[in-house]
C-alpha cells in the first residue's frame, strides 16, 4: 500500500484545508491509461467508490484501481520551491 512521508501529509493538509468538506477532501490520483506515467493528482472531496483510501496524520490520499495496483509498493513524498509551490514526488519505499 501507497505510504506517506510526513512532508506529504503536511503537503496535503495544507491543500485540503480550504476545501468546502476538509473533513473529507483529499488528493485524488487517478490514471489517464496503463503504466505511472499516466498517472494525474487533483484535489478530491471525496473518494470515488471504487477508490483506495490512505490516510496518514489526517491527510487523506484517493488511488483509482490502476493508481493503487502501481503504486502499491511505493512512498509519496512532498517539497516545495522558493515560490512556495509543491510539488510531489513517487519513491520506492524505504524498509
Amino acid at each position: 500500500m501507497l505510504t506517506l512521508t510526513a512532508n506529504a501529509a503536511q503537503a496535503i493538509r495544507d491543500l485540503t484545508a480550504a476545501a468546502p468538506e476538509p473533513s473529507q477532501s483529499g488528493i485524488r490520483i487517478s490514471s489517464q491509461g496503463e503504466g505511472a506515467s499516466s498517472l494525474t493528482l487533483s484535489l478530491a472531496t471525496a473518494p470515488e467508490p471504487a477508490d483506495e483510501v490512505v490516510e496518514s496524520e489526517g491527510a487523506r490520499v484517493y488511488l483509482d484501481p490502476v493508481a493503487a495496483t502501481v503504486l502499491e509498493d511505493k512512498s509519496l513524498d512532498a517539497g516545495a520551491d522558493d515560490q512556495g509551490s509543491v510539488s510531489f514526488l513517487v519513491t520506492e519505499q524505504s524498509a
